[in-house]
């Protein structure tokens, strides 16, 4: 079970990229329609999937907070990385939505009007996702959340995306409203890319992709470096949420008692626990001359 501040936290982040969101769907609707630029457009779908995708996140971190129970023993974690594909899922339609207004406005170009209110939206978009970004920075390093992470790389791609097309209305203003949709058009390319990024790894976590191959050396050395243990394989490693589960056999001498065998298990799980508290470790004991058979 996550620890109270690990929840708060989570929580925290949702709802702030919630709220950043809504603020940004009025400012740049109001924005766009007095403008008519399609980057601004560009901004404002992606911002009004912002919400969805964010409220989609709400609802998947409230789900995974809860404790295991007797039809989920390995808690609901997971919901964390469905939110991810959901994400994923939000942001290739924006992508799509995008480009093709960029494109039907790169055949009919038209003026945009009443540039400086969307440069004053844009200029107002960065301030508060980088406030949004710091927030989740900070979240993300205390809890390790997909789902977190998953927003925090769409909002990543958002403060590009909200700089590009600050440049995009500044250069309009001096005379170059065809860059425009050149922009909008470019912008969607990289929304996509970003969508498949956060897809792939959510889809790595409901597919149980072990743990980076360092942190599995590490925990078997943890293991080895216990007296008493004569060697350790068999690693295996899964994450769900805000938890690893971690599995491992322990080559053990065969003429110890049954008393002894289970304090050294006990000793290598404290071991590891020790060095990644979001692990949970089941240890299977080996009689060394089995193993070596």
């Amino acid at each position: 079970m996550a620890s109270d501040r690990h929840a708060r936290l989570l929580r925290l982040a949702t709802c702030a990229s919630l709220s950043v969101a809504s603020i940004l769907i009025v400012a740049k609707g109001v924005a766009w329609y007095l403008s008519g630029s399609v980057s601004l457009l560009a901004g404002l779908t992606d911002s009004v999937l912002d919400g969805a995708a964010s409220f989609l996140n709400l609802l998947a971190i409230h789900y995974a907070l809860r404790p295991a129970d007797d039809d989920h023993r390995y808690g609901h974690g997971k919901a964390e990385a469905l939110a991810g594909v959901g994400q994923a899922l939000f942001i290739g339609l924006s992508a799509v939505m995008i480009g093709v207004q960029a494109a039907e406005r790169l055949r009919t170009p038209e003026p945009i009007s009443d540039a400086g209110l969307g440069i004053a939206v844009m200029l107002l978009s960065l301030v508060l996702t980088v406030a949004l970004l710091t927030l989740q920075h900070k979240v993300i390093r205390e809890t390790g959340s997909t789902a977190v992470r998953a927003d925090s790389l769409h909002y990543r791609s958002d403060l590009m995306l909200n700089g590009s097309i600050l440049v995009a209305l500044l250069l309009s203003a001096f005379g170059w409203p065809q860059l425009d949709a050149l922009f909008g058009l470019g912008i969607s390319l990289y929304i996509l890319w970003s969508a498949v990024h956060i897809a792939r790894e959510s889809i790595e976590i409901l597919m149980d992709k072990e743990l980076p191959a360092d942190v599995s050396e590490q925990m078997l050395a943890l293991a080895c470096n216990i007296d008493g243990v004569l060697g350790a394989h068999d690693l295996r490693t899964r994450v769900s949420g805000n938890h690893w589960f971690v599995q491992l056999h322990l080559e053990l001498p065969g003429e110890l008692s049954l008393s002894a065998a289970h304090a050294l298990c006990d000793r290598v799980e404290t071991a590891i626990i020790g060095e990644f508290p979001k692990a949970e470790v089941l240890v299977h004991a080996d009689p060394r001359e089995v193993v070596g058979a």
